[in-house]
Parts: C-alpha cells; sequence; structure tokens
C-alpha cells in the first residue's frame, strides 16, 4: 500500500512494477542484472478519488501519456531495491502535487507615493546624466 494522504490508500496491485536492464555505464553486471525500475499506474482504472484524478490529468507533465499513464523510470541506484523505493516516492509525490491548490493570485497597486518618488528619482538622474554630456558650442 502506497499512503498518499490519511485517508487515501493505493492498492500495492494497481501499481504495475518491472525490471528492467538499466542505460548507461555499469561495469561488468551491466547486461546481466536488472536493476532499473519501470513503474506504470494507471489513473483511469486506479482507486484514487475523483478529485486526484481529475487534477492528475489536467497536469502537463511528460510522465503522465495521452491514455492516463503514469510512466516512471528509476535508475539512479545500482540496487533494484532502492530503484523500487524512488519510483514509489516519485509516484508518491506527483499525486500528492497534484492536490495542492494554487492560492489566486489578487493583484495589488502601489502607493501614489511610491509612484510619484520612482518618477522624481528618474527625473533627478536624466537631469544628472544631462549636465554629464560634453557642452554644444
Amino acid at each position: 500500500m502506497l499512503k498518499i494522504s490519511e485517508n487515501v490508500l493505493i492498492p500495492d496491485d494497481e501499481i504495475e512494477l518491472l525490471a528492467i536492464r538499466a542505460q548507461g555505464a555499469g561495469g561488468q553486471n551491466v547486461n546481466k542484472v536488472s536493476s532499473a525500475i519501470h513503474l506504470r499506474f494507471d489513473i483511469n482504472a486506479s482507486s484514487l478519488p475523483d478529485f486526484y484524478k481529475q487534477r492528475l490529468l489536467s497536469l502537463s507533465d511528460r510522465r503522465i501519456n495521452k491514455d492516463g499513464v503514469i510512466v516512471i523510470k528509476a535508475q539512479q541506484f545500482r540496487v533494484q531495491e532502492k530503484n523500487r523505493t524512488d519510483a514509489l516516492s516519485r509516484l508518491q509525490g506527483l499525486i500528492k502535487g497534484a492536490a495542492i491548490v494554487q492560492k489566486k493570485r489578487r493583484p495589488t497597486r502601489i502607493s501614489r507615493s511610491s509612484h510619484k518618488r520612482r518618477l522624481d528619482d528618474k527625473t533627478r538622474r536624466g537631469r544628472t546624466k544631462t549636465l554629464r554630456a560634453p557642452v554644444a558650442e
């Protein structure tokens, strides 16, 4: 069971974990040991609440394909168990992150005095630069 929040759990049978051979340099065992993990999680077929499903499907994340399947490849570590833990924690972070609702931004205005002060500073700076210019004859 993968715990997302206090009342949201994902059963292990909904998460498909497949051991594959990792890419890149790996020494003697690179062509023999399947240490990387390929995780697949179908959002539509899962037991997640509808709120989570809608938020996940609306994300523009390259790990979510057009069929609504999350695909995570974990190959950072040389040990399969560490890669499995890493893939599950990344899935958990993705789902938790989708549930966070951003606060709506309220536009603010600067005060009249700060606006006037900024324009006065610009005028003063321009006058200083004008005085530095060579005198035209």
